[in-house]
């Protein structure tokens, strides 16, 4: 049974000749005028016209004097039809491959082919070769099927050839962010790309990615929010700002979490946690509809209606309903005891925070939605604005779908004592070993004390994308982090490359 490197070796065989024969499998241009799609789909327009198509080669056949040759590029496929005395012979100056060259191509090599458009005797659309270039000789076979996952993820490209639902997948990817930027932008918002490296991180609870930048002989942490910055921003002056790109924190990976992921945030001088919330709802409807088509999606079983107005749940009201617990007043033994009882993780330091949030966690996992979770405690959010109802919770909006939290929003805190005291309690729980708590950016309350507008925040990161796609983490981005190993295969073809 031929290996790989065996069709590898074949295939060199192949390179090697075209070099003799003077054919640069390689040349920089290609003069292509249409699309396969296009061939296709607009037919009756283009019948008759000569054009020019490029991409790669998913099947060859030949016959005596006539070849049929299957070719595919971004927006799908075409068949070339070559009849002998109608195809030009070699020209290896122009990369020009005649009849008697067919032999040297092989399926992924990548071509381009001119003729007219015809329909074949079969009734095939087709564009009827007159010439036929090469423009990069494939040194691999295409495998024609591809299941396991972790090959998969080793060799995306692979995957996306293969599997063309995953292709297609990143393209919703794609509709879903230029949906973000579309509705905020027509909503007036201003785009501003902000730092990634930070001298201190804040704006989420989690554990940063430290480096090290050797002009300013100082550590850096890459950014776990777009927060901060954008907030010094409405103290610059702006009133509508956002920014859409990666986050980083160092985390295991879940279902729905990567240590690397993108994120967009906005904020909006004069506006409060009810003008987010009613923004919200618009905006995920705008960005689902241009993402999916559609408003009513099928995930894990439950199914999603967002079409319609959003149940709001009242956080301390659902803690008391599930399991008893008095969400202000309760004591540690009694959050731990609320964890051992549901069967949930019980930490050495453990603190009444973190023991809420997970019980909070163990109710999400079961609501369908959409939901507006609000009136969440101060001491689960120490950088939200108190409700001056009472001032023991804060003035935060978070939406449940799915048994998620798709995004997080706050009327913004922006009284500098206030947040110099919440940032020292999250200094403490640094200092008593919390690694996610938050650090204390004096810069940060230093430009409060300048004065930053009342306002409104929002987050949100691409695990909307992932919920409503109905994939996992990893399938949900392109390039997935891995271990790096080498198989033997690699090791095999490339002996003079140390790869340890």
């Amino acid at each position: 049974m031929a290996t790989l490197q065996d069709y590898r070796d074949e295939r060199l065989r192949k390179l090697d000749e075209l070099k003799q024969l003077g054919v640069n499998a390689y040349p920089a241009e290609s003069h292509r005028t249409h699309n396969a799609g296009d061939v296709v789909g607009k037919f009756d327009e283009l019948e008759g016209q000569t054009v020019t198509v490029g991409g790669r080669v998913l099947g060859l056949r030949k016959f005596g004097k006539l070849a049929f040759i299957v070719l595919k590029d971004f927006s799908g496929q075409v068949q070339l039809f070559l009849h002998a005395p109608d195809v030009a012979e070699l020209d290896a100056s122009r990369g020009v491959l005649g009849m008697k060259e067919l032999p040297l191509l092989d399926t992924g090599d990548f071509i381009e082919a001119t003729g007219e458009v015809i329909k074949t005797k079969t009734g095939e659309i087709s564009v009827g070769v007159k010439e036929l270039r090469l423009l990069t000789k494939s040194l691999r076979p295409m495998p024609t099927e591809l299941t396991s996952k972790e090959e998969r993820f080793r060799r995306r490209y692979v995957d996306m050839n293969v599997n063309q639902d995953v292709r297609d997948r990143f393209v919703r990817r794609s509709k879903f962010w230029q949906a973000t930027r579309d509705f905020l932008n027509q909503h007036g918002f201003t785009e501003v790309n902000i730092p990634v490296l930070e001298h201190t991180t804040g704006g989420a609870d989690a554990n940063p990615f430290v480096t090290h930048m050797d002009a300013l002989d100082q550590d850096f942490y890459l950014r776990i929010s777009h927060e901060l910055p954008l907030k010094r921003l409405l103290g610059a002056g702006f009133e509508k700002v956002y920014d859409l790109g990666p986050r980083f924190r160092n985390e295991n990976y879940s279902d729905e979490h990567l240590p690397e992921h993108v994120a967009m945030e906005w904020y909006w001088a004069y506006a409060n946690w009810q003008d987010g919330m009613a923004f919200m709802e618009e905006m995920y409807k705008y960005v689902l509809q241009a993402t999916f088509g559609t408003l009513e999606f099928d995930l894990n079983g439950k199914h999603v209606d967002m079409s319609g107005k959003w149940e709001v749940w009242d956080y301390a009201t659902v803690i008391r309903e599930r399991y008893g617990i008095d969400v202000y007043e309760s004591s540690l033994d009694e959050v731990k005891k609320a964890l051992a009882d549901n069967k949930l993780e019980v930490e050495q330091t453990e603190n009444r925070a973190r023991g809420i949030d997970k019980l909070w966690k163990n109710i999400r996992k079961d609501v369908v939605g959409p939901v507006w979770l609000i009136n969440t405690p101060k001491f689960i959010s120490p950088l939200a604005k108190s409700n001056p109802e009472d001032d023991r919770v804060v003035e935060r909006f978070q939406p449940v779908i799915a048994g998620s939290e798709l995004g997080n929003g706050f009327s913004e805190l922006n009284d500098p004592i206030d947040q110099l005291n919440r940032f020292k309690e999250q200094q403490q729980m640094r200092e008593a070993g919390d690694d996610e708590a938050m650090m204390l950016d004096i810069d940060f309350v230093e430009m409060l004390e300048y004065g930053m507008p009342p306002a409104c925040g929002w987050g949100y990161s691409e695990r909307v994308f992932w919920i409503f796609e109905g994939v996992t983490a990893r399938e949900g981005v392109p390039f997935p982090q891995l271990r790096t190993e080498y198989d033997e295969t690699t090791k095999a073809i490339y002996p003079d490359v140390k790869l340890d």
